[in-house]
């Protein structure tokens, strides 16, 4: 099976690579530069959403010259095999989570500290000033410009059987988490046992109880019918981790000045659409979830947040992150 699947990805891969060459013959012929951007999330998501207003200012702005095609749902692959896709040069763009960003560029980890950010306001001061600015710039070391950052709410946790209300509750219970040694620490020091996992594998691993819950913000948990089956929704909203947007280094530098202006333009517009998607695509996510009798539970988050104060002292022994943790409980 593990070959069977590994050929299937080489093939998958060997397409995208094909429709990439395909795409750069058509270059010559029409004068359009068509970037490919691939990402797991439903079009029905408010990332999504954000996306296609990117690439239709993007081909607004350069007159037809600059198109971005979207691949969603996972076409391409889960997050960690599109952004590897992205280095070698294969596709242009993906949105990516910070979290599984932070196995490729280490700055990125800072955002998945528990309960690291005040508030929403605190959060977007951090990630739109020169903290942010700071932390997009870091991945082109590894072959990875971040162009954005995109609203991802907060993380909470939902289960099938019994609700979260306290740490305690997540004695012995796995919980899915993204790939990501934060979150696996976070999880574990509350007592559960975190799992990680693809998010396209998630539901059924729900259904069928390899796993007895997971992590994730409002319209995550709803735009993945996953409240189908996790009948609890607890709001201790442990972790902030941010979307980002990120582009391989080797396309960006293919495109000219103006190609990147063009762009540029593009992302700041799609970053204020993409909240006002979020804030809304939010409030209709609780409306359905009491629709579907799901109990969504506000728990204490002291709780929570004392219980995972040690992965926060953990992340702090290192002093340039130390050092990083300070600037952003400092940003006012």
């Amino acid at each position: 099976m593990n070959k069977l699947l590994a050929s299937f990805r080489i093939f998958k891969f060997g397409i995208v690579l094909l429709c990439g060459i395909l795409c750069t013959s058509c270059v010559k012929i029409s004068e359009t530069k068509t970037a490919f951007l691939a990402h797991s999330l439903p079009i029905s998501h408010p990332v999504h959403k954000g996306l296609e207003v990117l690439a239709a200012e993007v081909e607004k702005q350069s007159g037809g010259k600059m198109k971005i095609k979207i691949f969603p749902d996972g076409q391409l692959g889960s997050e960690r095999e599109v952004v590897e896709l992205l280095q070698i040069g294969s596709i242009a763009m993906t949105k990516v989570n910070a979290a599984v960003m932070a196995n490729f560029s280490p700055k990125y980890e800072v955002l998945g500290v528990p309960y690291l950010f005040r508030d929403r306001d605190h959060l977007f001061k951090v990630l739109e000033g020169p903290i942010g600015k700071e932390i997009l710039e870091s991945s082109s070391a590894y072959l990875l410009k971040g162009l954005c950052f995109y609203d991802a709410g907060s993380r909470s946790f939902y289960t099938k059987d019994k609700p979260i209300l306290e740490p305690n509750d997540l004695k012995g219970m796995k919980i899915r988490v993204m790939n990501h040694q934060m979150s696996v620490d976070m999880v574990n020091s509350m007592g559960g046992s975190a799992t990680p996992m693809a998010y396209g594998e998630l539901y059924t691993a729900l259904q069928q109880g390899v796993v007895e819950g997971a992590e994730n913000n409002p319209p995550s948990f709803v735009s993945s019918k996953h409240y189908e089956v996790c009948k609890y929704y607890v709001l201790d909203e442990h972790s902030s981790v941010p979307d980002l947007l990120a582009m391989g280094t080797k396309y960006w530098e293919s495109l000219t000045e103006e190609e990147k202006g063009w762009l540029a333009s593009a992302v700041e517009i799609s970053v204020k659409a993409q909240k006002i998607f979020w804030e809304e695509n939010v409030e209709e996510c609780m409306e359905i979830l009491k629709e579907a009798n799901v109990e969504v539970i506000i728990p204490d988050k002291t709780l929570f947040a004392a219980s995972s104060q040690k992965v926060v002292d953990n992340f702090a022994k290192d002093p340039e992150m130390k050092k990083l943790v300070d600037r952003i409980k400092e940003t006012r």
